[in-house]
Order: C-alpha cells, then structure tokens, then sequence
C-alpha cells in the first residue's frame, strides 16, 4: 500500500500502482471526468501513470494552469496528426504550449503553408478528436529513438535525441502519430472540443537565423466550444487595443528602418507622456532620499568583464565598437547596475552612509533577433527606471520592503489592480548558472520571501527564474483583458559588490561588503507603456495624457478667446491645444473623440461673453457650462481622484 497525501492534507492509502485518474475517480466521477493531469511530489504526470510510492498528488483540471498547459501541449500534438496525415513527409521540431495555446514548428519541405490552408487543418483536428484517442506513454532506448526518427527522416527529432541521456527517453502516441516528448498529456483526445489556429510565422530552428526557417503555427484550444467563443472576442478587443495601432493613431511613437529594427522614435506627444512617466518616478524616488546620477551608452569590455555580464551575454550582444586606439574595445551598455557600482565606488563609505540609493533613467541596448522584436515589448534600445540600493545586511529586508512600496503606489496610480508577485528562485539542480556562494543565495531569498510575507502579498514560486547574480521579485500583472504581463522587478545581489570589491567602513573600523539591491519599477518605459496603452485602450488617466483637453470654437471668430484660454490653462499647468481648423462643431467633437483627447471645451459667442467653456469628456459627452477657474478646479479634482480611486 502507499499513501497519498492530497492538498487538503488528508492522508489515503491505495495500492502500489494505482493512477491518479483512479484516485480521482474514488473522489468522484464528476472530478475523474475533468482530471487533465496530476502534479505527484511536484512534478506533472500523466493521469493514467502508475505511482508505486507515498506521494502528495495534486489533481489538475481545466482550472489549474498546469492543467491548461498539459491540455495545449497535447492540442500540438493532435495538430500535428493533423498536418502528417494532410501533408505527408512533413518534418516537427518542437510543439510547446505557451500562455494562451500552443505551437508548433514544422518543416514542409519545398511546401510553403499559409494561413488560408488553417480551416482544413482545424476541420481534420477536430475529426481525429472526436475518435478519443489515448495519449500513450512509452519509454524508449537512445537506439531505438534513433532508429526510429531515422527511418521517418526526420532530423530535428535526431538533433533533440542526441542532447538526451539513455533511459530518460519517452515517446507518446496517439492515433497514428507518434512524437519523441516527455509530456505529461490528457488522458485522450476527447476532452478537445474547440481549435482556432490563429497565425502562422516563420521561426528558425532553435532559434538561430543560421539555421533553417521553419514554419510556426500558432493555436488555441478548449474543452468547451463557448470558451472558444468568448476568447475570440477578447482577441477581438486586444487587436483594438493594440499598442502599435494606437501608437499610430494617437502619435505616440514610430519605428525607421533606415534608423534600424527594434529602436523606436518617440514623437512629441509618445515623448511628453515619457516625460510625465519620468517625472512621476523622479517625485517618488525623491520623496524616498534617492539620487539621480546619469552614466554613458558605452563601456570598455572590462567592466562588463568584472560584472559577469560579458561572460553570460556577451556573444549576444552588438558587435563591439572598436576605436584607433589599439585593444581599446568597447560596447554598448546592456546593463545600468555595473556603472552604478563605480560610482558607489568613487568615494569611500561609512556605515552611517548606507542606504545610499543611485537612480538613473538609463538607456540600455540587446540584440534581439528579428523574428523576436514586437512593437515596444521587445526592442533593441529601452531605458530602465533602473536604481540601486546599497546598504548594510541588517538594511536588506527593510529597504526591500520599501520597495515594494513604490512598486504597488505605482501600480495603484495607473490602474493595476490584479498583480502576483513572482518569487524567483535559483534552480538547485542547476547552480552552474549562476554566480556566488550558497551562503549568500541563502540569505538572499530568504530575505524576498520574508519581505513579500511581512507585505501580504499574493505569490508564486518558480525555481530556475532567478537572474545570473541573484533572485529577484518579479511582479505579473494582469491588464483589463485579463492578459499577464512582467512589470517591474526587486532583485537582491549579494554578489556584484564582491565582483567589484565595493566596501564601507563598519562601526567596529574594519571593511564590510554592502549588499546590493537592483529595482525597476516601470521595468523598461518602452515595454510600460505598451501594456498600460493596451490595459487601458488608449485613455490615459488625464494626469498622464499628453494633451488634456482641446478647445473647439465654433467659428473662426472665436478663436483669439480660444488662443486666450489655452494661455491662462498653461500658467496652471494643464495641457492642451486650439483646434482651429475651418471645420463643422460636430466634425471637430467626432475627431477629437477618436484621438481619445479627454476633455473638448466647446466656446461660441455665449461663451466668450462669459467668459466660460462648455465642456465634453470623452465617452462621457457633456459634463456641463463652467467658468474658467471651475474647470480648473474641476480638472485638478479629476485627477485626485483618479490618484483616490485607484
């Protein structure tokens, strides 16, 4: 017998052997029916594996996300029964699930797949689900593997075969598809009820554009055929909300090709809301006794060499930038944190000096690959609300709670209401990764856990996330469609103040390392402002927009009052400008209702005579008649409340 302890902590013994799929269905048949999967002893399993010893079990449905997870991966694998029985001799690399769905990338030989053949592959898909077949399980020898993916000539299978180790080989099947994978899997088929493939990309194998590009095909499933429906929709209302579409339409940023890839140009209204961004940081961070220091866009190789950066990304950065000088190298900055430390290191410290806390804005540059870059999410040049804190060992969990702090007030002041933070750990079983001693790993995560305790906050753990140097707090947060997004990151570093010998004077007169604490609330501005313009479609709160109201008057005669009013809004710091083009009150309204411009002052010969606005709000329509120290008043309440409210 074995005992199996489930998450209720109630402890059941079933014989050696038993599947998880069988203990489920002891529960209740309604549970069996919707088990995807099962986490034994932490790990996802097949339902219908056998466990032959004491386990704590976890069943997972449609509603846990290991449980999705296990339902897309299998979902790539059904669509890949599909494309080898519509398109024989095709040849699959790798078939993952991902956030929303799955992929998987596949060689069509001399074929080119495009996104018109997609109805087919879904009609085949749902016909081969419909048979219920099982997602069997079998382990395989290293020689048969490769045997096997030899005679289907398939060459990424035989790549993938030989990085794996004799006895950890598994293969699945189901219906007359076979694939080399780990898994776990669904117990069959059937649970699949709904397919939308939903793009079709290129991808090199393995990512690296030397290699062959292969086809990548995007899907999403579900166990119900409304949920399907429902997530259309939303997909729906995420391409309205598009940052790069908005980006264009409200003349926020743009991107050149001559000035290259992955490197956007602010225009003057996407560079005012920067600016109002920086200047909401630079107000906090100051009212927290930072300081503001400014480093260069280029470094010799030597510092990134100290900082262990050139190690771990060197071969991944630009090409250096070489100057007449001979062995004179050097190259763009892709981290703030090594020049901070020069600068911490530039005047000797006592320990009545720590906390010293160095905030930057700081531009950083990464080669992305092509096929990577997407909008402001993944460019190549991003500037970081990047700061770090320098302080004592007895300081590290107060000043990481005060981070903490900042990160929420940030939160709350643009409207992110539901976030997770990310607890990201070492990966134990892969410490090669990774730079410093045990020691200092130990009391580093262990002073994120406690901060994030002593917070309340809502967390997960995820071994293997943590950054080269230390673990950090990642915080996910959830836009207006319920997307998850990484915005803003807490690391502590017990190792880049050894790397470059950084010290203070302690009260007992001897040399101490200071530990080191990396923060980016905004995380990068570019990849911020992506996702706030998606999260809250285009209307900023009116503290941030860049124009706050335009004034429309209703004829040409009324445009000195217009020129008059905008100047006396401008000494209380309320941003906006005249539309005076010769156009109809109701174009000018329609148009300006487009461009999301939050508030339009309607003035006419009323109006000027009394001196007053008639005022609209965006998706709102009339507010009412106000003098010009009432909309003031007005305006500087909205804003409060928008503070209040969120």
């Amino acid at each position: 017998m074995i005992k199996i302890t489930l998450p209720d902590g109630s402890v059941r013994e079933y014989e050696k052997g038993t599947t998880s799929h069988q203990i489920a269905l002891s529960i209740s048949e309604g549970l069996a029916r919707n088990v995807l999967a099962a986490k034994v002893n932490g790990q996802v399993w097949d339902s219908s594996r056998p466990i032959i010893q004491d386990a704590a079990l976890q069943l997972l449905t449609w509603n846990d996300n290991e449980g999705k997870e296990t339902f897309w991966h299998s979902t790539a694998h059904l669509m890949a029964e599909a494309l080898e029985a519509l398109y024989p001799g095709s040849k699959f690399a790798i078939g993952p699930p991902v956030e929303n769905g799955f992929y998987y990338d596949i060689d069509f030989g001399d074929k080119t797949f495009s996104i018109d053949e997609v109805e087919k592959v879904e009609k085949k898909m749902m016909e081969l689900a419909a048979s219920k077949s099982e997602y069997m399980r079998k382990e395989v020898s290293k020689a048969d593997a490769i045997k096997y993916f030899t005679e289907k000539n398939d060459p990424y299978k035989l790549e993938l075969i030989d990085g794996l180790q004799d006895g950890s080989i598994t293969f699945y099947t189901q219906g007359n598809f076979t694939d080399l994978c780990r898994g776990p899997h669904i117990p069959n088929t059937g649970h699949i009820k709904a397919v939308k493939l939903l793009r079709v990309a290129g991808a090199y194998w393995r990512g690296d554009e030397k290699n062959k590009q292969l086809t990548r095909i995007y899907g999403i499933s579900f166990p119900k055929d409304k949920e399907l429906k429902d997530y259309l929709i939303l997909l729906e209302e995420a391409k309205k909300r598009d940052h790069r579409k908005l980006g264009k339409e409200l003349e926020l940023f743009t991107f050149s090709e001559k000035v290259g890839m992955g490197l956007p140009l602010w225009l003057p209204k996407g560079a005012a809301l920067r600016d109002k961004l920086e200047q909401f940081m630079r107000k906090a961070q100051q009212k927290a006794g930072y300081l503001p220091v400014v480093t260069p866009h280029i470094a010799q190789k030597e510092l990134y060499v100290c900082s262990g950066h050139y190690e771990k990304y060197g071969a991944d950065s630009f090409q250096p930038i070489k100057t007449p000088h001979e062995g004179e190298e050097f190259y763009l900055k892709p981290m703030n944190c090594p020049h901070h430390c020069e600068i911490y290191k530039a005047s000797p410290k006592s320990y009545k000096d720590l906390p010293v806390r160095l905030a930057e804005f700081g531009t950083v540059y990464r080669y992305e690959q092509h096929g990577e870059l997407h909008g402001l999410t993944r460019v190549r040049g991003f500037t970081q609300d990047d700061a770090h804190l320098f302080c004592r060992p007895d300081q590290v969990k107060e000043e990481f709670c005060k981070v903490i702090d900042l990160v929420l007030y940030v939160f709350n002041a643009l409207g992110f209401k539901d976030y997770t933070a990310q607890i990201s750990l070492r990966d134990p079983e892969n410490k090669s990764k990774y730079i410093g001693t045990d020691e200092n790993w130990q009391i580093a995560e262990n002073a994120i856990i406690e901060s994030a305790q002593e917070k309340g906050l809502k967390t997960v753990t995820e071994l293997g996330e943590a950054a080269f140097y230390g673990p950090k707090l990642d915080f996910m947060v959830k836009d207006a469609l319920g997307r998850k997004w990484q915005l803003g990151t807490i690391q502590v570093d017990y190792n880049l103040p050894e790397r470059f010998q950084l010290e203070y004077t302690g009260s007992d007169n001897q040399k101490h390392r200071p530990v080191m604490i990396h923060r980016a609330p905004f995380g990068s501005l570019e990849r911020f402002i992506a996702v706030l313009i998606e999260h809250c479609g285009g209307n900023f709160p009116l503290w941030l927009t860049p124009e706050q109201y335009a004034i429309l008057p209703i004829s040409e005669k009324y445009n000195d009052y217009a020129i008059k009013l905008r100047e006396e809004l401008a000494q209380h710091d309320i941003r906006g400008f005249v539309d005076d083009r010769n156009e109809k009150i109701g174009k000018k309204i329609r148009d300006n209702e487009v461009k999301k411009i939050p508030l339009m002052l309607v003035v006419g010969e009323k109006e000027e005579a009394e001196n007053k606005v008639a005022v609209r709000q965006h998706g709102k329509g009339d507010v009412g008649v106000f003098g010009i120290d009432e909309f003031i008043k007005f305006v500087n309440e909205t804003i409060q409340n928008d503070f209040k409210n969120n």
